[in-house]
C-alpha cells in the first residue's frame, strides 16, 4: 500500500535515477530494523531447489542490485531469495547515459545498462558486511573489454572470487547489452565455457569442501533448435540449474511506445508469453534432470503460477517488482 503513494514520485524521474532513488530508500528503511514500514515477512511454503531450502519461492532479479548495496533492505521486503550482480571482475561504468527507458502503459522497461557495476571485489566486501540472513545468488559476468574468446578467463575470476560467498552462482551468458556476449550461448562457445567453469568448481569444492550450486542464465530469443544443444551442454557439464529468461531484443508488444525504438533488452509484460514459452521447452528438453529458475513478466500470483505449470521451480521478478512494489512479493509467495 505505501508503494502505491511511493510510486508516482519516482516515476517523476527518469527510470535509471527513479532505480537509485528506490535502492537508497530502501537502504535507508532497513536502518529503522522492526520499524520499518516495507517490513513484511510473507508466508510463504518452503521448497527446496539445487540442494538448497528457500522460504518461499520468490526472488529478486539480477540486474537490480548490480553491487550488493542493498541486501538488508531488499531482505526486509519478504524475497525468499536474492540474486545480486550481473558483476565483473573489473569495474566498469556501463554503456552511455540514457541507458533505460520506462515503458508505462506497457508495464516494461527496455535497459542497455551494459553491466555496470563496482566490480567483484567491492560486491564481495558488502555481502561479506550483510547482516540478514536471506538465500544469496551471485550473478556473474564478462568485461566489455573481454573479447569472447578470452571470455572464461573474467568468469572463471569471478567464479573464485565469490565462491565462499554465494548459496549458488549463476552464470550470465545471455544479456544483450555486452556485445557478443550470447555467442556463448552457442555450440561453439558454450561446451568451452562450462567446462571450464565445471573443472574449477571441482577443484574449488574439493579444497573448500563446500559444492555452490551453479545456474545458467540464457535469453528468449533462443529458437526452437537450440533449446536441445544447450540443454545437453547444461546436463553435461553439471550445472545445476537453469535461469529463464533474460531480457528480450524483441519488440513485440510495445510497437506503440515512442521508446520501442531504443536498443537494449525488453522486460515486464510483453516479455511473459515468450519467456514461458522458453521455461516450457526447457521443461520438456530437460524431463525433470535440472531445475528451472523462471523470470520474465511476472506481475501476479497467476503470472507465477504459469510458470511454475510451464516446469519451473523458482521464480524472480524485476519489472513487475519496479511497477507492483513489495505488495508483489507477498502476493505470490501466500498465493502460491
Amino acid at each position: 500500500m505505501l508503494y502505491e503513494l511511493i510510486r508516482p514520485v519516482l516515476f517523476q524521474f527518469d527510470a535509471e535515477t527513479a532505480h537509485n532513488l528506490g535502492l537508497t530508500s530502501l537502504r535507508l528503511a532497513a536502518k529503522l530494523g522492526p520499524l520499518n514500514p516495507m517490513r513484511q515477512n510473507p508466508a510463504g511454503k518452503p521448497r527446496t531447489v539445487m540442494g538448497l531450502e528457500f522460504p518461499n519461492p520468490v526472488g529478486l532479479a539480477a540486474g537490480m542490485d548490480k553491487n550488493g548495496d542493498c541486501i538488508e533492505g531488499m531482505a526486509a521486503l519478504g524475497f525468499g531469495f536474492l540474486e545480486i550482480g550481473t558483476v565483473t571482475p573489473r569495474p566498469q561504468p556501463g554503456n552511455p547515459k540514457p541507458r533505460m527507458f520506462r515503458l508505462v502503459e506497457q508495464q516494461a522497461v527496455i535497459n542497455r545498462l551494459g553491466f555496470n557495476n563496482k566490480g567483484v571485489d567491492y560486491l564481495v566486501e558488502q555481502v561479506k558486511e550483510r547482516r540478514a540472513n536471506i538465500r544469496l545468488g551471485i550473478n556473474i559476468g564478462k568485461n566489455l573489454t573481454t573479447a569472447v574468446e578470452n571470455a572464461l578467463d573474467d568468469y572463471l575470476m569471478g567464479l573464485r572470487k565469490v565462491y565462499l560467498h554465494a548459496d549458488y552462482i549463476a552464470v550470465n551468458i545471455s544479456s544483450p547489452n555486452t556485445p557478443g556476449l550470447r555467442k556463448l550461448q552457442t555450440a561453439e562457445y558454450l561446451g568451452e565455457l562450462l567446462g571450464g567453469l565445471e573443472l574449477e568448481r571441482e577443484k574449488l569444492a574439493q579444497e573448500h569442501g563446500k559444492r555452490v550450486p551453479m545456474a545458467v542464465k540464457i535469453a528468449p530469443d533462443l529458437e526452437l533448435d537450440e533449446i536441445a544443444p544447450l540443454v545437453d551442454k547444461l546436463l553435461k557439464h553439471k550445472a545445476d540449474a537453469v535461469i529463464a529468461t533474460n531480457t528480450t531484443l524483441s519488440r513485440v508488444g510495445v510497437e506503440g511506445s515512442p521508446y520501442s525504438s531504443e536498443a537494449g533488452g525488453l522486460s515486464g509484460k510483453p516479455l511473459f508469453e515468450r519467456a514461458t514459452e522458453t521455461v516450457a521447452r526447457l521443461a520438456e528438453a530437460l524431463q525433470g534432470e535440472m531445475p528451472i529458475i523462471a523470470c520474465g513478466g511476472i506481475f501476479s500470483a497467476a503470472d507465477a503460477k504459469a510458470k511454475l505449470d510451464a516446469g519451473a521451480s523458482l521464480v524472480q521478478i524485476y519489472t513487475g517488482f519496479i511497477y507492483r512494489g513489495p505488495d508483489l512479493i507477498k502476493e505470490i509467495a501466500e498465493g502460491l
